[in-house]
């Protein structure tokens, strides 16, 4: 339960931040990162619940942050949840590979969407929020690929 909170919590401050200091969006979009980390954790644990939650986190987003932003927001994880359950669905890789997988297809996607909605094209913006996202994933994948990797331990 723990991540179901921590997503939808997350999808509703980062929204709310937003909103509140646009000015900060660098700041806001290396969070997304985290964000992104967390709904494959949902992904996982809840399998397609995971879009009620992002609906949980919309309708929040909107009640309480500005909806303009909150429409931004869902329409771009609308399209990488979208693309984020369609890997988790279709592949049958390892937890690991689907979830760099899903983040190198949806990320891209997810970015340009949710700033060619606001109008924000500075390229230093797209690159943090791309950086952070891609690097949050990856260091989530060589956790767990180093764990994976480990031999037992006998007792």
């Amino acid at each position: 339960m723990i991540w179901l909170a921590t997503y939808i919590g997350s999808i509703l401050a980062i929204n709310f931040a937003f909103s509140l200091f646009p000015h900060l969006d660098l700041v806001w979009s290396c969070w997304v990162g985290l964000v992104f980390v967390l709904r494959d954790m949902v992904q996982v644990r809840f399998g397609h619940w995971a879009l009620a939650a992002m609906l949980g986190g919309t309708v929040l987003s909107y009640l309480l942050a500005d909806p303009f932003v909150a429409t931004a927001s869902v329409a771009a994880f609308a399209v990488s949840e979208l693309i984020d359950w369609a890997v988790f669905t279709i592949t049958k890789r390892p937890l690991r590979d689907r979830l760099w997988l899903s983040a190198s297809l949806s990320v891209p996607v997810d970015t340009a969407l949710f700033f060619g909605m606001l109008d924000i094209w500075e390229p230093g913006v797209w690159a943090a929020s791309l950086a952070s996202k891609l690097l949050g994933v990856s260091a989530v994948w060589l956790l767990m690929r180093t764990r994976d990797g480990r031999a037992p331990v006998a007792a």
